[in-house]
């Protein structure tokens, strides 16, 4: 597709990669510093987002809202599935690294680094180090996020301002964030895998009425993990969920993505095995 008009580049030298089934909006920007920018398959970058940093990879049905900044020194990566909100910064000046399933919601701001202050005056307040964002990872709205590691299904709540690293499935609010996971239990609570395999059936059931399609339109192979997948009994025209993996073995078709975006972003979240065969 052509996205002449949509995207104007300050570095006429940037590699682009735009992969299919990719919304584009208008009035983006990749700034002087872009060598190169992949888009993943199936995301969505809304009105006047400017990028400017060596290198960003932004993974499959990730969602950028319009009027967001990012920009830095270092690579970038963005995983699969997140969701950024409109009018957020992410910066990477020392390095940024966020996971797969991530929300980050609108007005927020993820830092990298701190520098303004005069060096030769005195100023001793001037770092970069690395912000890692895991998987699953949720900030709420209106965040801000210092160079952190905020592991794996953590949360922080509308407003708050988070200084010290994220424990995992623990939920922190306030400024500054304190722990509160005790008072209102972690973002995720078990479930066992027949749970998930049941509504997830579910969840296939329903997409097929509400669009009108049944089984020899758009099947499915459902499986507990990968371990129990047999290659040889496979279909290549169907796409395969592994439930407790939270993975599946693309097929690219349209139906598939139309199933995908029906699951994102708040029913399930799958991420793609490119080289499973």
């Amino acid at each position: 597709m052509n996205y002449s008009g949509k995207i104007e580049l300050k570095n006429m030298n940037t590699q682009l990669i735009i992969n299919d089934k990719c919304v584009i909006g208008n009035r983006i920007t990749l700034g002087s510093q872009c060598e190169k920018i992949e888009i993943g398959y199936g995301s969505f970058l809304g009105d006047d987002i400017y990028i400017d940093m060596p290198e960003l990879f932004i993974g499959d049905y990730t969602t950028i809202h319009k009027g967001t900044t990012l920009h830095g020194y270092k690579k970038l990566q963005i995983g699969h599935n997140c969701w950024i909100g409109q009018s957020c910064v992410i910066d990477s000046i020392g390095g940024t690294t966020i996971g797969n399933n991530v929300g980050i919601g609108a007005y927020s701001q993820l830092w990298s680094h701190i520098k303004f202050g005069d060096k030769l005056a005195g100023c001793s307040w001037n770092s970069e180090k690395e912000l890692i964002v895991e998987d699953d990872v949720w900030f709420v709205g209106h965040c801000i996020v210092s160079p952190i590691h905020a592991k794996k299904q953590s949360m922080l709540l509308v407003g708050g301002v988070i200084t010290k690293d994220m424990e995992e499935n623990h939920i922190y609010a306030g400024v500054p964030a304190k722990d509160i996971t005790e008072k209102i239990g972690g973002q995720f609570q078990s479930k066992t895998t027949e749970e998930k395999i049941s509504e997830f059936s579910k969840l296939y059931a329903d997409f097929l009425q509400i669009n009108c399609l049944n089984m020899n339109d758009y099947n499915i192979i459902i499986m507990d993990s990968t371990n129990a997948f047999d290659l040889s009994k496979w279909d290549t025209n169907n796409s395969v969920f592994f439930i407790e993996d939270r993975s599946y073995i693309p097929v690219r078709n349209n139906n598939e993505y139309k199933f995908m975006k029906y699951l994102l972003y708040d029913k399930a979240k799958f991420i793609p095995i490119n080289n499973f065969i």
